[in-house]
């Protein structure tokens, strides 16, 4: 993930020195609500031939609005399963991705974003894909939404934006933990809130350098355990520009962050946690809360800013933060109108909740919709197509990956470290989105309890996905789309896990009503346990309402 949070009190110095005015968009308004029926059939094409068909009936919305003042995209499904002879364990299933931005006036504007997606629970499980009855997999809805003021007095720049964010985990089906290994928390809901602040200057207004005071507060608070997070920030950046195109910069902040949680309430004879009916633990409301990390003291780093155009920044720094060097950077190339690239390094505390609302401000308000019968096209990496906001100091977005959170969901908060890079290219007919990245994540949880078997735990992800569209004129279209994952857990004992998926779709349009052909397999390979290798195949008949 390209992590907004750990970019906002450091691009304030970069917005007021290094400016980019925002181009005007061609107003589009496009709304289509559709209902589909379709027949599914998966088949286990690796051990003893298992096939599952069933009926699904589906109804969505896909609604574009891109003016100069309003940036909106709603892409969204439901899926209802209806077996035929042997049981869909999900029979509902929701998928979708909403982005918008309104500029309220010259210096308000209010954003927000939506997820309804699913999720791998457990990084020791199977890595599946969606149709059919998949194993480790949850139904997961997240939003965000908040104001943003960007001013001037005189020639000093003040912004100030609020952010609220809500996630939510249904339960998921299925005991994951084999024997032996320790039973991990299932993720229920999640609240977080968070408001920055700052003032600076450009290099030569005042003073040779620029100078930026900015600030903020974060909140979280987790439902399982009753976690807690509370985050205070503060610092001041200096920009020396040496070149047109090149400038110094160096920062120093104080910052103070506590993480908490409760105990799980212990079963009086056999000792072990009690579990609700959910899978989750049962929090022991009369416990005192137990401190799993804390910082209170200064940070600083160090780095460089190149922009030689408009169009293109680099950014990288190094310093000293959490007790440890710490290393982030972004680039973002807007090629061309509608081709994008960023890349971005980053290193901060974080939890699910948190990473969602971070992650989905990131996204583009105009990206890549394609049909998605099997409703995985939002697990991944999402890609835009040009027309909309969004992404990095204003460049043009190509997008963000979500798969470091929803490629294994952990109740935990940790420390996340990696590096996530996107190129999106729409031209003509054609569209494709390459999508890679590594995850780190170090597990911040209490020395006591049944959580505490991730204490010292450090668990990581590779990931790579393509996405690739081809229109034949306004009727038919082709879509494929592959993914590749590896997982780590980190845990003694537990297997590591490789997963692969590709699949394509053709659709055809006769005016309303429209169909649509799919065909996908998915596989995954556990360290001595086993593999799956699985096909899907889809056909369906498209009725749009508009």
């Amino acid at each position: 993930m390209i992590r907004l949070r750990t970019l906002l009190l450091t691009s304030a110095v970069t917005a007021a020195t290094l400016a980019t005015p925002a181009a005007a968009q061609r107003a589009s308004r496009q709304i289509t609500p559709y209902v589909e029926v379709a027949q599914v059939l998966t088949a286990d094409l690796d051990g003893p031939g298992d096939v599952l068909t069933y009926t699904q009936l589906s109804a969505g919305i896909d609604a574009s609005v891109q003016t100069q003042r309003v940036a909106v995209q709603v892409s969204y499904r439901y899926d209802h399963r209806i077996d035929w002879q042997d049981p869909v364990t999900q029979g509902n299933v929701h998928s979708g991705l909403a982005r918008a931005s309104v500029q309220l006036s010259p210096a308000l504007s209010i954003e927000g974003g939506a997820l309804a997606a699913r999720a791998r629970d457990d990084i020791r499980g199977a890595a599946p894909g969606f149709a059919g009855n998949s194993r480790n997999i949850s139904q997961l809805y997240s939003a965000y939404a908040g104001p943003t003021l960007v001013t001037h007095l005189d020639q000093t720049t003040i912004n100030a934006a609020y952010r609220f964010g809500y996630t939510k985990v249904e339960a998921p089906g299925f005991d994951f933990a084999a024997p032996g290994q320790a039973v991990l928390d299932n993720y229920d809901s999640s609240t977080n809130h968070m408001a920055t602040a700052s003032i600076g200057t450009r290099a030569g207004t005042y003073l040779p350098i620029g100078l930026t005071l900015s600030g903020a507060w974060e909140r979280e608070d987790i439902s399982q355990l009753d976690q807690r997070y509370d985050g205070k920030f503060g610092r001041v950046d200096a920009v020396l520009p040496v070149t047109p195109t090149v400038a110094l910069t160096a920062g120093v902040g104080y910052e103070n962050i506590r993480i908490s949680a409760r105990d799980a309430r212990v079963d009086t004879v056999t000792g072990a946690p009690v579990i609700d009916n959910n899978g989750r633990f049962v929090t022991d409301e009369t416990s005192p809360r137990r401190l799993a990390y804390e910082t209170d003291g200064l940070f600083w780093d160090a780095g460089v800013i190149w922009r030689p155009s408009e169009r293109t920044t680099l950014q990288g720094r190094v310093g000293r933060r959490y007790d440890t060097v710490s290393y982030t950077g972004s680039f973002s190339w807007a090629v061309s109108q509608r081709t994008g690239i960023n890349i971005g390094v980053y290193d901060s505390i974080d939890s699910v909740g948190r990473g969602l609302s971070d992650t989905l401000s990131s996204l583009p308000t105009s990206f890549v919709s394609q049909p998605d019968p099997f409703g995985d096209q939002y697990s991944g990496c999402v890609f835009g197509d040009g027309q909309g906001q969004g992404g990095m100091a204003g460049v043009q977005a190509a997008g963000n990956c979500l798969t470091p959170l929803l490629g294994a969901l952990t109740t935990a908060s940790f420390r996340s470290r990696g590096i996530v890079g996107v190129v999106s290219t729409v031209s003509g007919p054609w569209s494709l989105g390459v999508g890679a990245g590594y995850a780190n994540r170090s597990f911040l949880v209490p020395n006591r309890g049944p959580a505490a078997v991730l204490r010292g735990v450090k668990d990581d992800m590779y990931f790579a996905q393509v996405n690739a569209g081809r229109s034949f004129g306004p009727r038919s279209a082709l879509t494929a789309d592959a993914y590749v994952t590896y997982f780590d857990s980190g845990l003694g004992g537990a297997p590591n896990v490789l997963g692969a998926g590709a699949n394509t779709s053709y659709s055809y349009t006769f005016g309303r009503l429209g169909a649509i052909a799919s065909l996908g397999v998915y596989a995954f390979d556990q360290d001595n346990i086993g593999s799956d290798v699985s096909g899907q195949a889809l056909l369906g008949l498209r009725y749009s309402l508009r």
